[in-house]
């Protein structure tokens, strides 16, 4: 049944547009909905007792569905009742939520009440389909906003009462999916997390590499590479009873020594520049904690400082093939100073660790990157009144210590894993991305008659006379007009 046979198109309504299924019809909100704009109650009215009844103001308060009550008023100027759809109208424009209680509205808000038993969650819909529309309609010059009579002017696609009732079950379903699908996704990077660590937990203990060990037909002896290249002083007791964590079991081929043994000749752990100063264009970069990450460097913020300032901290210049180890501020940054950086420097939330060139510095980041030095240390700084890494306790950081040859092995092994978990991590994020697109699919699906059988066709399927929407705009203007009040003859 097309809008032509039904003859009950309103007077001042809009024809249908031929795109639209069959019984639907295109209004604008206020033929099917009450618009009511919020307005803020005096401020002295507000509280946190639980006075009055829940005051919402704005986008702030929404939540998936339904608005957080934070603030109670005891002097309402206008009221939304359970059922009505309150859209946020001033900086967001456009998030919508549902009132499920009866609360009032300031004036970041507005209300919309579904007229003719139209579901609440149909307009709800209609509008969210819509949201990034009304995001950028705001005006303003301090904020973006839109008044009643941009509202008024939305255009809402009404289908037969039956089929949106219809629409609104199988979206809903659908979306519960979508739901579920985004929960699931977003466990998954901290479960990359812990697989990332049981990584390195296994490659620091030799768990991962002991079929690398077994099958070469000579590893260096015990110790044997500590006293070739750094001499016997490497070689020391670990652990002590000054360790705070209990040392993990390592193989019989590796040796335990501490950070400081580990050093290039002349060279020491230590932090960097003290006080930056301003940033100076075509200054020596200079890395922050913010700058360090958990085994990379973020080098699109770098500040630059005055060369001169630099130049009073001449042992933290970087060659290259440092380990980094944040130990102010943002704490748990260990990162390889890549090639690129030679010539920077560091400040005093940045400590250096220069190892010897004959020891692979990326297995030692991985090291002090695991779990369990980070304990280590997290264990020692407790009680210091700033929170941060002393320097002397970064320095005895115990470290186990494997051949050359397995060093490079593990640091193989461990690539190879890290680039899988890197894959999944960005295949995940894709179809997180998918999934938030796939809320919009949906609803755009709905609105164009695509996710359920119109009522058109089930009532000739049926043999059945069905009611097209322009029916059910009638009876919203003939409940309108019986519920305006009579005036009264002189």
């Amino acid at each position: 049944m097309t809008l032509a046979q039904t003859g009950q198109l309103a007077e001042n309504q809009e024809p249908i547009y031929e795109e639209l299924p069959e019984g639907w019809l295109r209004v604008k909100l206020p033929d099917v909905a009450t618009v009511t704009m919020g307005q803020s109650p005096p401020g002295s009215s507000y509280n946190d007792r639980g006075e009055g009844l829940p005051f919402f103001q704005g986008k702030a308060e929404f939540g998936e569905r339904y608005p957080k009550v934070r603030v109670w008023c005891t002097e309402p100027k206008k009221i939304a009742n359970p059922g009505d759809v309150l859209i946020s109208i001033r900086a967001p424009v456009g998030p919508t939520n549902v009132a499920d209680r009866r609360c009032i509205i300031g004036r970041g808000l507005a209300s919309v009440t579904p007229l003719g038993g139209m579901p609440t969650e149909f307009v709800l819909f209609a509008l969210r389909l819509i949201e990034s529309e009304l995001s950028i309609s705001g005006t303003g010059s301090t904020f973006t906003a839109i008044n009643k009579k941009d509202l008024e002017e939305i255009d809402i696609d009404v289908p037969p009462l039956a089929e949106q009732k219809r629409i609104v079950a199988k979206v809903e379903q659908l979306l519960a999916r979508v739901k579920a699908a985004r929960e699931r996704l977003a466990k998954v990077p901290e479960i990359l997390k812990r697989f990332r660590q049981s990584v390195l937990a296994a490659a620091c203990s030799g768990r991962l590499t002991a079929d690398w060990r077994n099958g070469v037909a000579r590893v260096e002896p015990r110790r044997a590479l500590l006293k070739r290249i750094l001499g016997h002083g490497a070689v020391v007791k670990v652990p002590t009873d000054e360790d705070p964590v209990e040392l993990a079991k390592i193989p019989e081929e590796w040796a335990w020594s501490r950070c400081e043994y580990l050093c290039e000749p002349q060279r020491i752990i230590t932090y960097g520049v003290i006080k930056l100063g301003p940033p100076v264009w075509k200054g020596v970069r200079t890395l922050r904690s913010s700058d360090v990450r958990w085994l990379f460097i973020d080098e699109r913020h770098i500040k630059r400082i005055s060369p001169k300032i630099a130049a009073g901290y001449s042992r933290t210049f970087l060659k290259g093939g440092e380990i980094l180890v944040t130990v102010r501020g943002t704490l748990g940054g260990v990162s390889v100073v890549p090639p690129q950086l030679a010539g920077a420097n560091i400040s005093r939330e940045v400590a250096m660790v220069p190892l010897h060139a004959e020891l692979d510095p990326r297995f030692f980041c991985y090291a002090i990157a695991s779990m369990w030095s980070q304990n280590w240390l997290s264990e020692v700084t407790k009680g210091v009144a700033y929170t941060g890494i002393n320097i002397r306790d970064l320095k005895r950081l115990p470290v186990p210590v494997p051949s050359l040859a397995e060093q490079r092995e593990i640091v193989r092994r461990v690539g190879a894993l890290f680039q899988l978990a890197d894959a999944i991590e960005r295949r995940v994020a894709a179809a997180a991305v998918q999934a938030e697109n796939m809320t919009q699919a949906i609803l755009a699906k709905a609105f164009r008659g695509e996710l359920v059988s119109t009522e058109a066709e089930l009532a000739r399927r049926e043999g059945r006379f069905y009611e097209p929407a322009p029916a059910l705009l009638a009876k919203i203007e003939a409940q309108r007009k019986d519920a305006k009040p009579q005036r009264k003859r002189g």
